[in-house]
């Protein structure tokens, strides 16, 4: 398998380096340098990965990544936010839709404190 057959293969999972190595149960240092051809797959591992391109993307295990928590400072700074406090605001008839819509969420500061 040369180098650009396993680039082509990330690109048709989707996955990244890290994440073919993961499902390869290798080193994502490997996965690069075989990229880069300094490392040459064994028949094992063409296996692998052959294997891993008949199943396609579902097969790359993927770690969900972490949500940023964001302070409320952050919310505030948001323009987004603020064009939406304004539209508010001016249309009486999108607030009262959003009102009801609110009614289904709870009240952050009803919530126990942690």
């Amino acid at each position: 398998m040369a180098p650009e057959d396993i680039k082509k293969l990330r690109q048709e999972l989707g996955c990244t380096a890290r994440e073919l190595a993961g499902a390869l149960g290798i080193e994502q240092e490997t996965v690069l340098a075989w990229e880069h051809g300094d490392l040459f797959p064994t028949k094992r591992f063409v296996g692998m990965m052959e294997e891993l391109r008949r199943k396609g993307p579902e097969a790359i295990p993927r770690k969900k990544r972490r949500q940023v928590a964001t302070s409320p400072l952050q919310v505030l700074a948001d323009p987004e936010l603020w064009r939406l406090f304004r539209k508010l605001l001016a249309h009486p008839e999108l607030r009262s839709t959003v009102t009801k819509l609110a009614e289904a969420y709870p009240d952050p500061t009803d919530a126990p404190p942690p």
